[in-house]
């Protein structure tokens, strides 16, 4: 390249808008998956046109498999290009045209819609035609800018603010997915009935597993449509483009886990491993006539193929693990919204008790799962050095490829990794340890010269909370209370029951890791949950502390309560052991002294003070310093005990 070169910025976005609009797990999957894919092809234009992508680093066999070159079974199954050439940068010689990426984008995205409209949609009238025009064409918002100064890396973000994205207006019946766009049937005011009768018919005459992708009394958007069909034909899509390369899709799952399966996987597992053969049948058999198809034909989930493989018999149960996830909850089987046959659903749930019984203590069916949000702390500020780009890429790469084993290892279905950027759905039980082990990983792919840390937000829901709404706010969990509060290198929790939000907790990683590395609320949950396991000792003593808790604070000069000055740590550490040894966890078979007592109330309630983190000042040359506040925040306990129950009790969520 000659001393010309210049410096390509390009973003791609709505990223919120098209991502965590979802009204399944298979929507977020996606959205995170197409918008990589419509970036990929960004890069790609870049890269053809005699461009270089500076940062990030994205695999070569990723970009290889839009020619179709990609090496068998490696084909792409989560999104893993960030939507921006972060701090924007490719390195493009002087003849190069922006306007050859833009028109790559938007022939990529229409090709593909074409094909989803002639396998589903061909049969409809002119209007609906009409709307998926307007909606396609307009729906991506692009900006760019190009530099001859390499270390210009903010440019992309001034040129953010001369918006110039209009998006249309949208009449007519709003699409139950995304917001604010028009559903495709063009009705202009709410009327059931019609549009039962348009989207019965789509469902009717669609293309392979419409019915299963297209719930009844289910309205879409152009854009949800897309994101709900495209996996059906992805694979034959085959388009010229310009600068004179062929863009091919690729084979791509069909089935995303629910979170009602997510939710329901460690308890499913025990069942597997421990049930009798002929009540797992018997409960697999019922549900199949009642689902009619396996909802979560192809997910695999570690946890549940663990116990598979401790059985002679696993063949017998590998269909077990497919079937609908709902059909493990006694609440989702009565209600006729979701199964319309209450006669077979009501058989499903005798089977579904039988089972339960079979076990020897088992706990009850969590309807909570997990969705793990990460981002790193502090490369933005790091990338307007020439010297470090280079080393801030490879650390990216490593630590980016080795992000889908950690979380299936975890038994959690990874939506995207990209970048410094973690997006992933986990059981209740292990997601903290996922989030642990991702730090840990990402600590280590980077050169010591890279001063950088990883920030986490774990959004606690139940199964009947809108995901669209947990989504949306998990970015704020990340950016505004891990980051900006806590000071980064920190991971936040929120729990989410149907009413609303429960708890919120908050933690430096320092803080929140014992000296063997493990998580303590987590631990603290497995001993409170063996404890609970011979006496039930838990709630009396969690509700005692928390009235303990407060009658210890007082109001200071802010109007916050925080730990009374008359009583000192250890005094408080003490009431709490003594409330401990009389909750009833001291029995003829289980002797504590108060020293040993002590010895697990010290760390749990090391967790319940808020710390705030300084990060470390380089240019200064500063260490990090953590600052201890006094005041108590009784949601640790609440969320330990909901580690511990996970978020059931009594034998009610």
């Amino acid at each position: 390249m000659s001393d010309q070169d210049q410096y390509f910025h390009f973003t791609l976005g709505p990223v919120q808008g098209f991502v965590a609009q979802a009204r399944r797990t298979r929507d977020f999957w996606a959205g995170s998956f197409l918008l990589s894919w419509v970036s990929s092809v960004a890069m790609q234009a870049v890269i053809k046109q005699g461009g270089k992508i500076i940062f990030p680093k994205v695999s070569d066999d990723y970009l290889n498999w839009l020619e179709a070159k990609g090496t068998k079974g490696t084909e792409p199954q989560q999104g893993g290009v960030p939507n921006r050439f972060k701090g924007g940068l490719a390195k493009v010689p002087q003849d190069f045209n922006p306007d050859l990426v833009i028109q790559s984008i938007q022939l990529a995205w229409t090709e593909l819609a074409e094909q989803i409209w002639q396998q589903d949609l061909s049969h409809c009238p002119q209007t609906t035609r009409d709307i998926w025009d307007r909606q396609i064409t307009n729906f991506w918002e692009i900006s760019w800018a190009l530099s001859d100064n390499e270390t210009e890396s903010n440019l992309l973000d001034r040129r953010k603010n001369w918006r110039n994205y209009l998006p249309p207006e949208e009449a007519g019946v709003k699409c139950m997915m995304m917001d604010g766009w028009q559903e495709l049937s063009g009705i202009a005011t709410p009327n059931a009935k019609g549009l039962d009768l348009f989207w019965q018919e789509v469902r009717e005459k669609g293309g392979s597993a419409i019915k299963t992708d297209l719930r009844a009394h289910e309205y879409l958007s152009a854009i949800a449509f897309v994101k709900r069909r495209f996996a059906h034909c992805f694979e034959s899509l085959e388009t010229e483009m310009p600068s004179g390369w062929t863009l091919h899709g690729w084979k791509v799952k069909s089935s995303v886990p629910s979170v009602a399966y997510i939710a329901a996987a460690p308890w499913l597992a025990k069942v597997l491993e421990q049930a009798p053969e002929e009540e797992i049948k018997a409960f697999h058999d019922e549900a199949k006539k009642l689902t009619q198809s396996y909802g979560e034909y192809q997910t695999r989930l570690d946890c549940i193929d663990s116990a598979l493989s401790k059985r002679d018999d696993a063949k017998l149960f590998w269909d077990t693990k497919s079937l609908d996830g709902n059909v493990f909850f006694e609440a989702a089987l009565d209600n006729k919204n979701i199964y319309e046959d209450q006669t077979q659903a009501q058989r499903v749930k005798q089977a579904l008790k039988s089972l339960r019984k079979s076990v020897d203590n088992i706990e009850p069916v969590s309807p909570f799962y997990a969705v793990l949000m990460m981002d790193g702390d502090s490369l933005g500020s790091q990338m307007s050095d020439a010297n470090k780009q280079e080393k801030i890429s490879a650390g990216l790469e490593i630590f980016t490829s080795g992000v889908q084993a950690i979380v299936e290892n975890h038994s959690g279905f990874l939506i995207y990794a990209g970048g410094d950027d973690v997006l992933a759905i986990l059981p209740l039980e292990y997601a903290l340890q996922c989030a642990n082990a991702l730090r840990t990983h990402y600590m280590g792919s980077f050169d010591k010269e890279i001063s950088t840390t990883l920030s986490g937000a774990i959004e606690y829901a139940h199964i009947k909370m809108p995901l669209g709404k947990v989504l949306g706010d998990a970015h704020h969990l990340l950016d505004d209370i891990a980051k900006n509060k806590t000071g980064r290198d920190a991971i936040a929790v929120r729990v989410w029951k149907p009413g609303g939000q429960h708890l919120q907790w908050a933690m430096p990683w320092k803080q929140a890791l014992d000296d063997q590395g493990q998580v303590v609320v987590d631990q603290l949950a497995l001993d409170f949950q063996k404890d609970q396991q011979e006496t039930p000792f838990s709630n009396s003593f969690f509700f005692h502390v928390e009235e303990r808790f407060i009658s210890l604070q007082s109001e200071n000069e802010q109007g916050e309560l925080s730990l009374d000055d008359s009583f000192s740590k250890e005094v408080m550490i003490q009431l709490i052991a003594a409330e401990y040894l009389n909750s009833g966890v001291v029995t003829k078979e289980n002797k504590l002294t108060l020293k040993q007592a002590i010895s697990r109330i010290e760390p749990m309630l090391s967790q319940c003070f808020s710390v705030k983190r300084t990060p470390p000042d380089f240019i200064k040359n500063t260490p990090e310093v953590f600052e201890e506040t006094q005041q108590l925040n009784i949601k640790a306990l609440q969320f330990i005990r909901f580690l511990a129950q996970k978020g059931v009790e009594n034998g009610k969520a």
